[in-house]
């Protein structure tokens, strides 16, 4: 009885593997700057009204059916007001990419961005005070 080997079927290992990268990718989108958060989806976001904790959300990864390596992402950013989204959203795919491929070893074959919104900054003194503070100088 002591000889406990737990062996794992195809589709758990893959959704702990999701869970994973979607947490590397979420970290990822939420470093780019113009990008105030991510939006969960709508299952997602029952998930958690029932007190189950997701990992990445406001991120979805899905596995390529014929290569276990292969992931497609998609993330559902909003973007600070005054930000060129296109822009952003280039740098949310390069980050995204570059930091899945390096710290899981998987390849990216896409990244997807679909801006869900626009924020305006929280912070209007933050703003005003810096441009005193230039005119100062």
């Amino acid at each position: 009885m002591e000889n406990n080997t737990s062996t794992e079927s195809i589709k758990g290992d893959r959704s702990m593997t999701q869970g994973f990268v979607a947490q590397y990718a979420a970290e990822a989108a939420l470093q780019v700057d113009g990008v105030v958060s991510l939006v969960p989806s709508f299952a997602v976001a029952l998930k958690e009204k029932a007190g189950v904790v997701h990992d990445g959300k406001g991120v979805r990864v899905v596995f390529d059916e014929t290569d276990d390596n292969s992931v497609s992402i998609t993330c559902y950013p909003v973007v600070k007001f005054g930000k060129i989204i296109p822009e952003i959203a280039w740098l949310i795919q390069e980050k995204v990419k570059g930091d899945v491929e390096r710290f899981t070893g998987l390849n990216v074959d896409t990244v997807d961005v679909y801006v869900c919104g626009v924020q305006e900054s929280k912070e209007p003194d933050d703003v005003s005070s810096a441009s005193e503070k230039g005119d100062s100088e």
